[in-house]
């Protein structure tokens, strides 16, 4: 019974993860698509009401400010959703040890071949 009861303690979980990075994804096409339609009617109505060469008008500042702005806002639904990836952790540490001792080894191996070869 209680073997149950903790199974679907993780079903819950894991449905509440999966609705979180779901929802984080359609934000990111929402963005994307929203942002593609806003910039695209700005580069319109500076080239046309503005007198901008399409040129001047796609390095405008103006039109990327929604991307900039909302852009900062789905960074940190990401953060929410996925959490911050630490540098620092336990597993990284043990993946870096082992990357510096296998590299201090190849090191070793290359001096003692070259100091065998060196004394034949």
């Amino acid at each position: 019974m209680e073997s149950n009861y903790l199974e679907e303690q993780r079903y819950i979980k894991a449905k509440k993860r999966v609705d979180n990075i779901k929802g984080f994804y359609v934000h990111l096409l929402v963005y994307v698509l929203v942002n593609i339609f806003i910039t695209g009617v700005i580069i319109f109505g500076l080239t046309h009401d503005e007198d901008l060469t399409f040129t001047e008008a796609i390095t405008h500042p103006g039109a990327y400010m929604t991307w900039l702005g909302w852009g900062i806002g789905v960074f940190f639904h990401w953060l929410g959703v996925f959490g911050f990836p630490s540098v620092i952790s336990k597993d990284w540490e043990e993946r870096k040890i082992k990357e510096l001792m296998g590299e201090d080894e190849e090191k070793s191996n290359k001096y003692l071949k070259k100091y065998d070869e060196e004394n034949r």
